[in-house]
C-alpha cells in the first residue's frame, strides 16, 4: 500500500482572524479523523509574511497535532534552519518528541525567500554557515551533555526521547545540501527527483565515512483532492488550486528544482499539468494500484473551503483506503 499523506499549510488568501481559527481547528479534526484512520503523515511547512497566510509556526501546529492524535507522524517539510535561535530549536524539537514518543520528522532546509531571512534581521549571505551551526548543534544539544557553543558551555535538557536523536533530514536541492548532510551522517531529503544528487550524497558519504539515506520524491509527484465530479469541482474550487500553485511558483527563480513547481498561468493549464489532480474513489484507487509510491492529500489547498476540504478528506479515507487496505 502507498504511503499516505495529508499536507497542511493553512493557506487562506481572503482569510479573516476568525476564519484562519475556524480553518486551524479544522486541520486538527482532519488530522484525528486521518489518525484514526490509518493515514500515516501530516505534512506540514514553514513560510513567513505571506499575505495568503502560509503557516509560520509548523512546530506549534505539530504540537497542536500531536495532543489530538495517536499514531500519526508529522513531517515538517521543511524548517527554515537558519533563521531558528540553534538552541531554542533543540529545545523544542526535544519536547515534541517527547510529546510524540518519536513521531516528529524534521527536514531542515535553507530556503529560497531572501525576503524572510530580511524580515528575521537573519543575513541571506551567511545562510550555509548558518545551516551548519544549526544542524551540528541540534546534534549536540540532543546528548544532554554540555558542550560548547559561541563561546560558552551551554546543556540542553531534556533529552529526547529518540535514540540517538529525533529523526532530523537535510533538505535541499545543491551539492552544498547534499555535501552537508553526509558530513553530519543525516539522512538526505532532495527537493524534487533528482538522481544524480543522490549519487552524489553516495559518494560523499563514501568519503566522509559516515551513514546514511535518502528519500526523495517520485518522478512525479502529485497533490489529490477526491470527489464524485472532477469537472464540477475543477469549475467550483479550481482557483484555489491555481492560487497555491502560482504563489509558490513566485517565490521560486529558476534555479530552485522542486517537486512541486507549476508554470500554469489559469485553471485550465493547471488541469492539464497534471501536478494538482482531482480524482474520483474509482479514480484515486486506480492511481494507487498503478504504482503511486505515496498518496498526497491536500484537502485545504489554497483557501479551499473546509466543507469542501472534509468532503475529500472523507471520501479519502472512507471509499479509497479500505479498498487498497484489501489489496
Amino acid at each position: 500500500m502507498p504511503a499516505t499523506v495529508v499536507r497542511f499549510n493553512l493557506v487562506d488568501p481572503a482569510a479573516t482572524p476568525a476564519s484562519l481559527s475556524e480553518r486551524y481547528r479544522a486541520a486538527l479534526e482532519m488530522a484525528a479523523y486521518a489518525d484514526d484512520r490509518g493515514i500515516s503523515t501530516v505534512q506540514t511547512e514553514e513560510h513567513h509574511g505571506a499575505e495568503n497566510n502560509w503557516i509560520s509556526s509548523p512546530f506549534t501546529f505539530a504540537g497542536a497535532v500531536f495532543g489530538a492524535t495517536r499514531r500519526i507522524t508529522v513531517t515538517v517539510s521543511a524548517v527554515i534552519g537558519p533563521l531558528h535561535d540553534p538552541l531554542r530549536l533543540a529545545e523544542d524539537i526535544a519536547v515534541l518528541d517527547l510529546l510524540s514518543a518519536g513521531r516528529l520528522v524534521t527536514v531542515a532546509g535553507i530556503g529560497y525567500r531572501p525576503e524572510e531571512y530580511e524580515q528575521s534581521g537573519v543575513d541571506w549571505t551567511r545562510r550555509g554557515k548558518l545551516q551548519d551551526e544549526l544542524l551540528e548543534t541540534l546534534l549536540e544539544a540532543w546528548t544532554g551533555e554540555p558542550f560548547d557553543f559561541r563561546g560558552r558551555t551551554v546543556r540542553i535538557t531534556p533529552r529526547p526521547f529518540t535514540r540517538p536523536h529525533p529523526l532530523l533530514l537535510v533538505g535541499g536541492s545543491s551539492k552544498a545540501a547534499a555535501q552537508r548532510a553526509a558530513r553530519l551522517g543525516l539522512p538526505f531529503f532532495p527537493s524534487a527527483h533528482l538522481p544524480e544528487l543522490e549519487a552524489y550524497y553516495n559518494e560523499q558519504l563514501a568519503l566522509h565515512g559516515t551513514e546514511g539515506w535518502t528519500m526523495m520524491p517520485a518522478a512525479e509527484t502529485h497533490l489529490l483532492h477526491i470527489a464524485d465530479d472532477p469537472d464540477h469541482t475543477w469549475a467550483k474550487h479550481g482557483q484555489h488550486f491555481l492560487h497555491e500553485a502560482r504563489t509558490y511558483a513566485s517565490w521560486q527563480s529558476r534555479d530552485i528544482r522542486s517537486a512541486v513547481k507549476s508554470t500554469a498561468t489559469t485553471v485550465e493549464e493547471l488541469r492539464a499539468e497534471g501536478l494538482y489532480r482531482i480524482l474520483t474513489p474509482d479514480e484515486c484507487v486506480a492511481y494507487a494500484k498503478g504504482g503511486a509510491g505515496s498518496l498526497i492529500l491536500h484537502p485545504l489547498s489554497g483557501g479551499m473551503p473546509v466543507d469542501e476540504g472534509w468532503r475529500s478528506l472523507h471520501h479519502f479515507c472512507e471509499n479509497v483506503l479500505p479498498r487498497l487496505k484489501d489489496k
